[in-house]
């Protein structure tokens, strides 16, 4: 059984490799593709391959790579890893949730108990007309 710091090294790793195929893919611009230069046996990609597409095509997902290399003993990732950001953990919550109270009780502590009193003998902008600027 691997050791949690084992674990951490190797997802590093991983991450690595997952940050240079991204950096230093081809981009097919007549095809609209992006291809891996080199393999990534780690990461389950051999050279050629499409790892992005315009239409109808799946990513590889990190999450599911990583998954493929940690065996079912060993727990779940969520132990080693952070969330995946679109599944959502504190930072999502915080942002949904927190975020919405905060702007709440601004609103409430800025608006004024009563409208201001204007004076009854004010002088009127431009002669009472108000701010259009057209003859009559």
């Amino acid at each position: 059984m691997e050791t949690f710091e084992e674990k951490r090294k190797f997802i590093e790793e991983l991450k690595k490799q997952w940050k240079t195929l991204w950096r230093e893919r081809i981009d097919d611009k007549v095809r609209a593709e992006g291809i891996s230069d080199k393999d990534y046996s780690q990461l389950f990609v051999e050279r050629g391959t499409v790892i992005i597409a315009t239409r109808k095509f799946k990513l590889p997902d990190f999450y599911e790579i990583l998954q493929q290399h940690l065996s079912p003993d060993s727990g779940n990732i969520s132990n080693v890893l952070l969330p995946n950001p679109t599944v959502g953990g504190w930072g999502k919550f915080i942002r949904t949730a927190l975020n919405k109270q905060q702007r709440l009780m601004r609103r409430r502590l800025n608006t004024p108990a009563e409208p201001p009193v204007r004076k009854a003998n004010q002088q009127l902008k431009k002669g009472g007309r108000g701010w259009l600027h057209f003859k009559r």
